[in-house]
């Protein structure tokens, strides 16, 4: 099996980032524009923005995986979790346990930070994603609705 490193997005990783974050979009069939991925960029090089991600990088350091992450407040828990926003990894880089390396990395930088949970969606037909979510965590109960807000 290859050998998959996870590390914080720096300059250099841009062009490829955008690649696949705009691949991750067009899965999705969400359009998203460059301006868009220049303001996630940029949250991204903000330490003071809540979101934060993770690349994964092949043994030759070419980036073929993303994940976004951030804290939300549990109250009913009285605790705080991770929410995994966006996890995408090249098609032709499925397999190579990119997906695994980028969850166990958001997973680590809960433990340090003590979240109680890593929580997060994914469409109900991405099969083979869910196959993979289902050996790594619990597939919960709830339905999740969308109210969506004029701007």
């Amino acid at each position: 099996m290859t050998t998959i490193r996870t590390v914080a997005p720096t300059p250099e990783h841009r062009e490829a980032w955008d690649g696949l974050y705009a691949g991750y979009a067009a899965f999705y069939e969400v359009e998203q524009t460059e301006e868009m991925r220049d303001r996630v960029w940029s949250w991204l090089s903000d330490p003071d923005h809540e979101v934060e991600a993770l690349v994964a990088l092949d043994e030759s350091g070419k980036v073929i995986g993303l994940a976004h992450y951030r804290p939300f407040a549990r109250p009913l828990a009285a605790a705080t979790g991770g929410f995994l926003d966006d996890l995408f990894v090249d098609p032709d880089a499925r397999g190579s346990g990119a997906a695994q390396a980028l969850i166990d990395g958001v997973a680590e930088a809960g433990r340090r930070r003590g979240w109680s949970v890593i929580r997060w969606i994914t469409a109900d037909d991405n099969y083979r994603a869910r196959s993979a979510y289902d050996r790594v965590a619990t597939r919960t109960g709830w339905v999740t609705y969308d109210l969506t807000l004029a701007s």
